[in-house]
Order: C-alpha cells, then structure tokens, then sequence
C-alpha cells in the first residue's frame, strides 16, 4: 500500500510539472512554433498570373547559360550536362523588351533516353512593377520536347512568401546551331 501512495504523489508532480514547464516555456531561442489555427485561418489567400519571356543564351561573349559539369566523354550536352543560369526574363519575347526579373538558378539534363529531360531548380526574381524584390522558386522536370511542359512552384519570397502554384512553359525559339532559346512562361501563384 506505501509504495502504491508514494508513486501517485511522484507522479502527479511530474505531471504537474511537466505542465508548468510546458506553460512558461518562451519563444526565445525554441526552433519551431506551432501558429495557432485561428491566426492561418484569418490569412488571405491571392492568385497571381505572371506572363514572361525566359531567354537562356549559351552563345557569344556573354553567355547567361554555362554548363559547369558533364559527362567527360563527350564534348556536348548529354546525360548529366548540368548548366547554371543568371537569365534574363523579359515582357515581350524579344530580349530586348522590357526586363521584369532574372531567372537565376540550375538545370541539369536527367534522363538517359531520346527524349531529353530536364530537372530545373530555379528561382525567379523579379525586378518590376508591385513585384520588385520578389521571387519564386521553381523544382520539377522539364520534358523539353513537349509542346508546353509544368512544373510547380514550390516558395517564394517578399509577396510571394508561402507562395505555391504551378508554371506552364512553352518554347517560342530554339536556335540549333547556337543552343539558344526563348520561353514563354505563364505562371499561376497562390500566396497571402
């Protein structure tokens, strides 16, 4: 019986405690908060639709696309060609309209067969309008044969923060003797 008593009094003060500690525990210095559900239900939800020109240039003097790793028995682009990118996104699909962002990030060539396929890890910074200093960022596949090709956008930052949606691309110009290309983006992003 003494041992039964004494084990109810250890236990109801661990728990209390346990709730004690759990109370006046701060936020300064704790790795995660949980926000409560009544704060995320009062945020306020947009759709965004951005229209842009994507010009990746690997030709010239000053290349915006410049392969940085790949297969070392072969001079071109095959399976593991991997490029990093600083392009330029334009308004019009001529690069020398109006410049709304950078395209900054990498794409490396990730499939084996005849369909050439890209993974993309790209962000979208943007440098006009309501949306200067913004970005988006980008994580998907890229099936460059395919007429228009998606992939979703995974975060942003600045109006974008929380942001999520999807990117549908489309190739305008493929220049074959210089590999370069424009693409036409439009994108659906939905953020607070």
């Amino acid at each position: 019986m003494a041992s039964n008593s004494l084990n109810f009094p250890l236990f109801t003060f661990f728990l209390v405690t346990l709730l004690i500690t759990s109370i006046t525990t701060t936020a300064d210095g704790t790795f995660s908060d949980e926000v409560s559900e009544a704060i995320s239900l009062k945020r306020i939800e947009k759709t965004t639709h951005l229209h842009f020109y994507f010009h990746d240039i690997t030709s010239g003097k000053n290349p915006t696309a410049v392969k940085i790793a790949g297969p070392q028995d072969s001079p071109g682009v095959g399976f593991g060609s991997t490029f990093i990118i600083d392009d330029a996104l334009t308004e019009g699909p001529e690069l020398t309209s109006k410049l709304v962002g950078r395209a900054q990030g990498m794409y490396a060539l990730a499939s084996q067969n005849n369909n050439p396929e890209l993974l993309m890890v790209v962000t979208y910074k943007f440098v006009e309008g309501p949306y200067n200093g913004s970005s988006i960022s980008v994580l998907g596949r890229n099936p460059v044969m395919n007429d228009v090709r998606e992939f979703p956008v995974v975060g942003g930052n600045g109006l974008f923060r929380l942001a999520r949606g999807y990117a549908l691309a489309h190739t305008v110009m493929f220049d074959i003797a210089t590999g370069d290309v424009t693409v036409e983006y439009n994108v659906y992003v939905m953020h607070s």
